[in-house]
């Protein structure tokens, strides 16, 4: 008995270790049973909103329908509110803004989460159909950082907008439905790829031959050129309405035509289109639906746009939307917006790169994040020498490992890359530059820009408690 005794006592160095020692721990070994359902249910939802939303316009859309639900309504900022109140306002279509009323006076500040709602994707140019022996295509102008090759022989859906010259704007979303055609970029067969394979590879597919197939019957009424274009253009008017000109005053996107899925053998990792960054929104967006109780603090979340591209433009968090915001809430709660923007704090709510064992060299593994090893809290991005990042204060990184330890939130830190061989950026700058503390909190993505991501559910679960118990924080 003494002897096993002696061999189930940890030593004294071990003891000193587990206690002094920093170790990231797998989330599986941690979560309870029950734990584990509900963080597998809950990625049924996320998996549904994947696919609702391909798009930040849908994105979008899909989110004010199931906070309506939920009993938010359209802010007003002549209105008066109480502690308790859901409000939202939306800009453009194309970015959201959530906000719950706190018990504490406006002037103490928000708690206020951002996440972006735009994914890498293939944008069709202004003037995109045209005719190439017979073979009908559309004209493209890729959107965000990818690798282009990924992008060829795939299914593709048609997702979007047009207004036309009447005013009328036409929804369009063609290819999810799996009675619907889908469209494609073509590559080479391998039989003749001799040339393309001496390219480097971000040439191997070059941004002008990422055409769009999307026909080849011609009009047959008459002969004339152009036949298969005029065949196409007629299929669109007949559906439509609409004529060549329009494609000048529209917005229509190409995404992968795939479902978010689960993968592996026991089904622990979903993989979809867009997960960077709605991994996050739907996570910080669910935490503030599902909140139990008034908050201390006003829970503010934002779903934006433009990130993958520099969040420039009016929909994205470079410009003043979520600021003229801010200022309508102090000013409904008799503060001013420079005294609410001082005392906040904010989550940027972004992605990192899950370590890869598969391509470990571009990772430095002590400072990298590790799939199912919960939210990743991430101090800096930036590239190289941390340039464009916001860096969070030590006393703000320090209350936010507290709370996601109080609250037995699984995570862990992460950095994008070594130093010199990567890095990125998320929209964790433009808030801070509001005088925010802000820090970056995300999940860690496999495969990230690529048409099918990958993410470990637990993670995604961990996301969310990360945000629900940050909006409850005082």
């Amino acid at each position: 008995m003494a002897k096993e005794t002696k061999k189930a006592s940890k030593s004294k160095a071990e003891e000193l270790k587990e206690k002094l020692f920093y170790t990231k721990k797998h989330a599986t070994l941690i979560m309870s049973d029950a734990e584990q359902k509900k963080a597998d249910k809950y990625c049924e939802g996320y998996k549904k909103f994947l696919d609702s939303g391909k798009t930040e316009r849908e994105a979008c859309a899909t989110a004010v329908e199931m906070a309506e639900k939920a009993g938010f309504k359209l802010f007003d900022k002549n209105a008066k509110y109480k502690a308790g109140d859901k409000v939202y306002t939306v800009n453009r279509g194309k970015a959201v803004i959530f906000a719950v009323f706190g018990k504490q006076d406006i002037e103490n500040g928000v708690n206020l989460t951002a996440a972006h709602i735009d994914s890498p994707r293939i944008d069709l140019k202004q003037n995109p159909l045209y005719e190439a022996d017979e073979l009908g295509y559309f004209k493209t102008h890729y959107y965000g950082g990818i690798k282009k090759y990924q992008w060829t022989a795939i299914p593709l859906s048609l997702h979007g907008v047009i207004a036309k010259n009447d005013g009328t704007v036409i929804t369009v979303n063609i290819g999810e439905d799996e009675a619907d055609p889908c469209f494609v970029v073509t590559d080479l067969l391998p039989h003749l790829a001799e040339e393309q394979y001496k390219r480097p590879a971000n040439k191997l597919i070059t941004g002008e031959e990422l055409n769009i197939l999307i026909g080849s019957r011609p009009f047959k009424e008459d002969e004339t050129s152009d036949a298969v274009k005029l065949n196409l253009m007629n299929i669109l008017f007949e559906k439509y309405g609409i004529v060549e000109k329009d494609f000048l005053s529209a917005e229509l996107e190409c995404v992968p035509a795939m479902k978010a899925r689960d993968v592996g053998f026991d089904r622990s990792l979903v993989g979809a289109y867009g997960q960077d960054d709605r991994v996050c929104s739907y996570t910080a967006f669910t935490a503030l639906l599902d909140m139990k109780g008034i908050p201390e603090r006003t829970a503010v979340c934002v779903l934006t746009d433009k990130e993958e591209t520099g969040s420039d433009g009016n929909t994205g968090l470079c410009s003043s939307y979520l600021k003229f915001f801010l200022y309508d809430l102090a000013e409904n709660g008799g503060s001013d917006g420079r005294t609410v923007m001082t005392a906040s704090r904010c989550l940027s709510a972004d992605v990192n790169a899950g370590f890869d064992p598969t391509f470990p060299e571009g990772y430095e593994r002590k400072n990298s994040a590790f799939m199912n090893k919960g939210i990743v809290v991430t101090k800096y991005t930036g590239a190289r020498g941390k340039s464009g990042t916001s860096d969070a204060n030590a006393e703000y990184v320090g209350f936010i490992h507290s709370m996601l330890d109080k609250n037995e939130v699984v995570w862990q830190t992460g950095e994008l890359g070594k130093v010199d061989f990567g890095g990125g950026g998320t929209v964790a700058a433009y808030i801070a530059n509001l005088n925010i503390d802000t820090i970056d909190v995300g999940v860690p993505v496999l495969s990230m820009h690529a048409p099918f991501e990958i993410t470990a559910k637990n993670d995604v679960y961990m996301a969310y408690k990360a945000f629900s118990a940050f909006y409850k924080s005082e």
